[in-house]
């Protein structure tokens, strides 16, 4: 093996054991019935996961964490990708302002953002604290910059202008050119993006918990809470909350190629 080649895999596997390691050793715990006095457990058990599965505050806690995360990504997908599209394409003199606007919430920490959304929603004829929707505004606002950015990329990258120009040469109008031509090239972008926005939200705990908090309780609310009970219980919780979301990316992930194919 050459030097050069070596070195890579070396980096690659150091790397690998870097964030495989911690996650393999939660998991041995989770499991374990007591492991203090050995390198290994001492026994073997899957009762935290049973105690955890079992408790139907669970599977409320995720179904409702999964609404307001797909819902606030599709309700993204569908302003921010004509918006940028439309400025990109036939407003470009916009773009520096569009820019500076989506980006803001890079500038706002969340307990700040948190503080001053409840205050402007506890009260008057704006009083819809403790609901959902705040939290679903909240999400759709801080989930700008990288809708953004994976869409504006793509674009550049296939040069949509052209496209819609080559398309409307053929006879295409904007809407069957956005359509037909430049939606299906810049999938991969608006796919990373949805997958970045929704790994963001779905482990965010900050303005979930201040916003709304037990009212309407998200799973990472949920979850944090239970933590507290157990060190196993903690351990079961951290593995089953990296395998869901390993499972819902590779699902996102399928369900883009699809959709990039039947474009195609």
């Amino acid at each position: 093996m050459k030097a050069g080649k070596l070195f890579h895999v070396s980096v690659v596997t150091l790397v690998m054991l870097y964030l495989f390691v911690p996650l393999a050793v939660t998991f041995l715990y989770s499991i374990a019935t007591d492991w203090y006095r050995t390198f290994l457990p001492e026994g073997y058990t899957l009762n935290w996961y049973r105690e955890m599965l079992t408790d139907p505050r669970l599977l409320e806690a995720l179904w409702r964490t999964l609404f307001v995360t797909v819902f606030t990504i599709v309700l993204s997908i569908l302003l921010m990708v004509p918006t940028i599209f439309i400025v990109t394409v036939y407003f470009s003199k916009w773009e520096r302002l569009l820019q500076a606007i989506v980006m803001l919430p890079y500038a706002i920490p969340g307990v700040v953002a948190a503080v001053g959304l409840i205050r402007i929603y506890s009260d008057g004829p704006l009083a819809i604290s403790g609901t959902v929707w705040i939290v679903i505004g909240a999400y759709f606002i801080s989930i700008l910059p990288f809708m953004y950015q994976g869409i504006r990329n793509s674009l550049r990258t296939v040069d949509a202008i052209t496209l819609v120009d080559a398309a409307e040469l053929l006879g295409a109008s904007r809407i069957q050119a956005f359509r037909h031509v430049v939606l299906p090239n810049i999938m991969p972008g608006v796919m990373a993006s949805v997958l970045l926005s929704f790994s963001i939200l779905f482990g965010e705990f900050v303005l979930a918990n201040l916003l709304i908090g037990g009212q309407y309780e998200l799973l990472q609310v949920y979850l944090m809470r239970r933590m507290d009970e157990s060190g196993h219980l903690s351990s079961a919780i951290v593995v089953f909350y990296f395998v869901l979301i390993l499972i819902l990316s590779g699902l996102i992930l399928k369900f883009g190629r699809s959709a990039k194919e039947e474009n195609a």
